[in-house]
């Protein structure tokens, strides 16, 4: 659904991550968000002798996208990585999707993932005798194929 008006952009503040299509929760940020093909330069020569480079686009480039969250008891996200590093490589596949939406909450778009794994998972936050701080998990997410819709 388009913005409201077409001076409109969408806010960085309302977003949602999805895993195998269940909301990760107390999501704070998500960050390398980036999707591209591969550059195939080639050179030749054209029939008056002139040495020409040109480029071409190529494959789609498999990437990877964080996300960090509240730390919270919940182990679905370590137990994700606990599954690679067990070698069960084909449980732990699975698909992706981030949504960006406007400020009223309807969906601005989507980019879904597919064969998504998990690289790791690191605690964040300062350890320290009286602070009012969260505690974050940040994870990886690694990924094969990557569509707009």
């Amino acid at each position: 659904m388009p913005l409201p008006d077409a001076m409109d952009l969408a806010p960085a503040y309302s977003f949602s991550v999805t895993i195998d299509g269940v909301q990760v929760p107390y999501v704070m940020e998500v960050s390398g968000l980036k999707s591209e093909v591969d550059k195939i330069s080639y050179q030749h020569q054209d029939q008056s002798g002139k040495f020409i480079t040109r480029q071409m686009m190529g494959r789609q480039k498999p990437g990877e996208f964080k996300v960090k969250r509240g730390l919270t008891d919940s182990k679905t996200i370590t137990d994700w990585l606990k599954k690679i590093m067990q070698g069960d490589l084909a449980g732990a596949r699975k698909t992706a999707a981030v949504k960006i939406m406007s400020s009223d909450g309807t969906p601005v778009t989507t980019l879904n993932y597919r064969n998504c794994w998990i690289k790791d998972v690191e605690v964040g936050g300062t350890l320290k005798a009286g602070s009012t701080e969260p505690m974050t998990e940040t994870f990886t997410v690694c990924w094969d194929e990557m569509e707009f819709a």
